[in-house]
């Protein structure tokens, strides 16, 4: 996850990055990621492999679901992730469960 300043144009916040560059969606001004401008977290999966925003990992144990009827088994692939900071630091949506909050210590990246 990377902490993005703000758009230099124009001052806003929502800037976003795509293929190695940073992006303001309201002014449409691109520049060039600079290693002093962002700070960044990094997470690994259950091998120590490390995890990027997009990537597709796999679920190693099977988890219990609070409220499902039945757990989420291990070898489920999970495309599309998101990470972001806290305890549950994967963001996705699981076909059959929805949206879930994972740690990464149960995945590995495939």
């Amino acid at each position: 996850m990377i902490n993005i300043p703000p758009c230099p144009a124009c001052s806003s916040p929502y800037g976003y990055e795509l293929e190695g560059k940073l992006v303001c969606p309201e002014c449409a001004f691109e520049w060039i990621i600079e290693v002093d401008d962002i700070e960044e977290f990094r997470v690994k999966d259950a091998n120590g492999t490390l995890l990027r925003n997009g990537d597709t990992v796999l679920i190693v144990k099977d988890l219990p679901v609070k409220g499902a009827p039945k757990p989420i088994k291990a070898g489920t692939k999970v495309k599309n992730i998101r990470l972001v900071e806290g305890d549950h630091n994967i963001d996705c949506k699981i076909d059959g469960f929805g949206s879930m909050a994972l740690k990464s210590e149960f995945v590995k990246k495939s």
